[in-house]
């Protein structure tokens, strides 16, 4: 592998024009030959960036954004610093081409990068180098841009464009998947799969930080990844009603906590922790019957969720009687 990356340093090289001083490559970065999107939803304001490449973890290297600054896409012979530096600059008040122009101007390795930026009011700057190995090209639309490289076929790229366009009504974060989807359907990348990564931010940042990441998921190896990208945003879609159904409790809004304890384990019936917090949630609105058939089974295939029911009473999570609570230990 080291020999690998050695030779490839050399390609790279030589790849620059012959009056080039620096290599642009070194082994420490990633070979993320890859396609990917940047998007603004134009009704919410909140940014995307998606990827899929045949390359392990691409999520690490490719994809960057922050909350009311921008998200960049940085692929090819990937300068990852053109992430941290591009939103950086974004922040400072540059607009996406303006921020895109300085990164390239410092970096002799431009004609072998591919860089998409798109900033908070949707501007998008992207640039594909003269040296990215084909097939490689670019498409922006309306607050968004596609890119790609190392491809099968030059349909790949047009055909994200094509996707993303198609299902404006879809939340952000599936419209993206849906890109990503038709290039994969198009021809993808000429080497394969083997890793995704999803990254979704607010349009505007908030005093809570920490909430400001929407989404971020990642398929580091995996035969199919947007086939288990997909499968991460459905389970994360079915935790927010689970983080919807906790907020219920906490306001003794138990009505509510029911609906949406019931709307995630819909979408996974065979999860537990989505049966059981339905469970528990139904014996404290005092329908015990319907608490007992649920925990009954979940008790049988994991005996520690019993084990956690009764601990729950102490901190007021279950609000049952004395009676009630040995009536739900000693289920069979």
């Amino acid at each position: 592998m080291i020999k690998f990356l050695s030779l490839l340093a050399l390609v790279c090289t030589v790849l620059l024009s012959p009056g080039a001083s620096a290599q642009v490559y070194s082994t420490t970065d990633p070979l993320a030959h890859t396609f990917s999107i940047v998007a603004r939803d134009p009704l919410t304001g909140d940014m995307a960036v998606a990827v899929q490449s045949h390359w392990f973890s691409v999520g690490t290297a490719v994809s960057w954004g922050e909350a009311g600054v921008g998200v960049v896409a940085t692929q090819s012979f990937t300068n990852k610093s053109f992430g941290p530096r591009g939103l950086a600059l974004l922040k400072s008040g540059k607009t996406a081409q303006q921020t895109l122009t300085e990164l390239l101007a410092t970096d002799e390795g431009r004609d072998v990068r591919q860089v998409s930026i798109l900033d908070a009011k949707g501007n998008v700057a992207t640039h594909t180098g003269k040296k990215c190995i084909d097939l490689a090209g670019q498409q922006t639309g309306r607050q968004f841009s596609v890119q790609a490289n190392m491809m099968l076929n030059a349909t790949v790229w047009p055909a994200m464009a094509k996707a993303y366009e198609q299902n404006a009504t879809l939340p952000l974060a599936e419209r993206v998947l849906a890109a990503l989807a038709a290039a994969q359907a198009a021809g993808g990348d000429i080497r394969g799969r083997q890793s995704a990564a999803l990254l979704v931010v607010r349009g505007k940042a908030t005093a809570t930080p920490w909430d400001d990441r929407l989404i971020d998921l990642r398929v580091d190896d995996h035969a199919a990844p947007l086939a288990e990208l997909d499968r991460l945003l459905s389970l994360h879609r079915a935790y927010e009603h689970m983080n919807a159904g906790d907020l219920a409790v906490e306001k003794n809004d138990m009505p509510g906590a029911i609906r949406e304890y019931e709307a995630a384990e819909k979408m996974f019936p065979q999860n537990l922790e989505m049966q059981y917090w339905h469970a528990i949630a139904l014996a404290n609105k005092q329908q015990l019957p319907a608490a007992l058939a649920l925990l009954g089974p979940i008790f049988r295939q994991e005996p520690n969720w019993r084990t956690l029911t009764g601990r729950l009473p102490k901190v007021g999570l279950l609000t049952v009687s004395p009676a009630e609570l040995n009536q739900i230990l000693t289920l069979k």
